[in-house]
């Protein structure tokens, strides 16, 4: 079973053995929203599933939402509707991959441990990898599998260890030791010097910044364990891991952060799916800028 990372020959063995296996192309543009559709019918991991960001990995409506922000959760519910339809059961291996670094798929990654599937992986390399393996590919629009072909349309939900706070829990631990709040967005948006998406630049007083791409080769790999444990040990500073709270700006790009702190052998890391989307647009709540 893969729980974190999946290498190509390993998802190429796994394809041709007899194993329950569902791998999901999660490519997309926060730009081009249509974007991520036409890269997958354009070429795709041969028997790979379309998962959207905006379709079917995002709330469409407050009252499904568990989440707040640009991007907000589905209820677990629903979603476990969606990947139990996709032919996802407990038993079964899920690869995920995108071609952006890794981000996208791990939005999939996140929400699968969170409905309590262990078995769910993300292809390290992404995409360029596979292709860069002479990984068996195809062409085509996403068709969704039939759900009479499964025993069960709905995924049974499981205990999550994966940690979800809200807006208000972040403001109440503000400044306590048992809270450190790790952003993942580029350092001019942390710094508040620019801001392309959101209505107030700026970041949550008290948070470390740490880009979600600095856990990558430049090879589009993720580094070593070895050498992300040094690297988010010097970012703590002392601080205990199992207080971060990892954030972005709508709860995406900060999971490689959360993946890689896991890589390096630190336990499950909690998430602040709302981020600064939904951090700020509550006047109230503080803001830092420098």
């Amino acid at each position: 079973m893969y729980t974190t990372l999946i290498s190509v020959p390993q998802l190429q063995a796994l394809q041709k053995s007899s194993a329950p296996l569902v791998v999901f192309d999660c490519s997309f543009e926060l730009s081009q929203p249509a974007a991520g559709d036409a890269q997958y019918a354009q070429c795709h991991i041969a028997g790979a599933l379309r998962a959207d960001l905006d379709r079917h990995l995002s709330a469409h409506g407050s009252a499904d939402a568990a989440s707040g922000g640009r991007h907000p959760l589905p209820a677990r519910e629903k979603f476990a509707a969606w990947i139990g339809a996709m032919g996802v059961q407990p038993g079964t291996q899920v690869v995920t991959y995108d071609r952006q670094g890794m981000v996208y798929c791990g939005r999939l990654w996140w929400m699968l441990k969170w409905l309590g599937h262990d078995a769910v992986a993300v292809l390290d390399g992404g995409f360029q990898a596979w292709q860069d393996a002479a990984g068996q590919v195809q062409a085509g629009h996403a068709t969704a599998p039939d759900p009479r072909k499964f025993h069960a349309s709905n995924y049974p939900l499981a205990p999550t260890k994966y940690a979800l706070v809200a807006a208000d829990n972040v403001a109440k631990q503000l400044g306590q030791p048992q809270q450190t709040i790790l952003d993942a967005r580029g350092a001019p948006r942390f710094r508040g010097e620019v801001e392309p998406l959101d209505p107030v630049a700026g970041h949550i007083p008290g948070a470390l910044n740490r880009v979600y791409s600095d856990n990558l080769t430049p090879q589009g790999c993720f580094k070593s364990p070895a050498q992300l444990r040094r690297e988010f040990e010097a970012l703590l500073a002392g601080r205990d891991s199992a207080t971060v709270v990892h954030h972005c700006g709508s709860g995406v790009s900060a999971i490689p952060n959360l993946i890689a702190m896991e890589i390096a052998g630190f336990g499950p890391t909690t998430l602040y799916a709302g981020s600064w989307s939904d951090w700020c647009s509550d006047p109230r709540r503080p803001v830092a800028q420098g």
